[in-house]
């Protein structure tokens, strides 16, 4: 979860000023959270709501509960750069199904690799995230492989094996990112999207470079480093101090406080 935070801040500044290499300032004074780090929190405090209970919640149920804390978290930090789409089912009445296949099912949906120790509770948990902000199988996919990606990763799976998982999903990862970095522009579809991140963790040595390949594309940045970030902290299990201390230090108390919360209840490496 840290990781795809930090990934989803160090982004921040290059989503509309694209960079096509890995030789870049980490932080600088524009460095911010955006809402991928918003949303992923929002996701964090469901499922930790549902350990405190003791059991999480199953099917209609968890799927509104999930739709409450986007809304709730969303009127907390309206100004933290979300989609037209998302804003508008976030202020519209009741809760209604909106079948956007963009990536924002995907972005948020790291936390639930932590919360589970089966991966077919994992996949269907990330399917209930989805269903009333993007119900649409494209945004369901990506939720799912992030999810089960990080999962993988953090209990001990090869990258052959994450690869092998995102391609039994349906996802074409016979790409290099040199193949793609030239022309790759921005795209926030989930299929556009996700792919490119797995395969910036398929090519890192460790948590930074995962971020720093990730960023080198284009496109959008912030979603692509936040899920490169999320699952190459779950295989590698560090983040640099200096990426940690800096990112921390930019969450407000309340993002700080359900981060560490769940850190410390899902036991997830810092």
């Amino acid at each position: 979860m840290i990781g795809a935070i930090c990934g989803d801040i160090i982004g921040s500044v290059f989503e509309h000023h694209n960079v096509k290499s890995e030789d870049f300032e980490l932080f600088s004074r524009y460095s911010r959270f955006t809402d991928d780090t918003v949303l992923t929190v929002a996701v964090a405090d469901k499922l930790l709501s549902d350990k405190e209970r003791g059991k999480p919640l199953s099917g209609p149920d968890a799927a509104k509960a999930y739709a409450a804390r986007f809304r709730l978290y969303y009127s907390r930090h309206k100004d933290a750069g979300y989609g037209q789409m998302f804003s508008g089912w976030a202020e519209a009445g009741p809760f209604k199904r909106q079948k956007s296949y963009g990536n924002g099912g995907a972005m948020r949906a790291v936390p639930i690799g932590y919360a589970f120790d089966e991966l077919g509770a994992v996949l269907k948990e990330a399917r209930l995230s989805c269903l009333y902000t993007h119900n649409h199988p494209e945004a369901i996919r990506g939720a799912k492989v992030v999810a089960g990606c990080v999962f993988l990763a953090r209990t001990g799976a090869a990258k052959g094996d994450v690869r092998k998982f995102a391609e039994k999903m349906g996802y074409n990862l016979g790409f290099t990112l040199d193949d793609i970095r030239r022309d790759y522009e921005f795209n926030s579809r989930a299929s556009y999207s996700v792919p490119p991140a797995i395969a910036a963790f398929l090519e890192s040595e460790d948590y930074e470079s995962a971020v720093r390949k990730a960023v080198s594309i284009g496109g959008d940045s912030d979603t692509i480093a936040c899920i490169a970030g999320g699952v190459a902290h779950a295989f590698y299990k560090h983040i640099p101090k200096h990426i940690y201390s800096r990112c921390m230090l930019l969450l407000d108390s309340g993002l700080k406080k359900t981060t560490d919360d769940f850190v410390n209840m899902f036991e997830v490496e810092r």
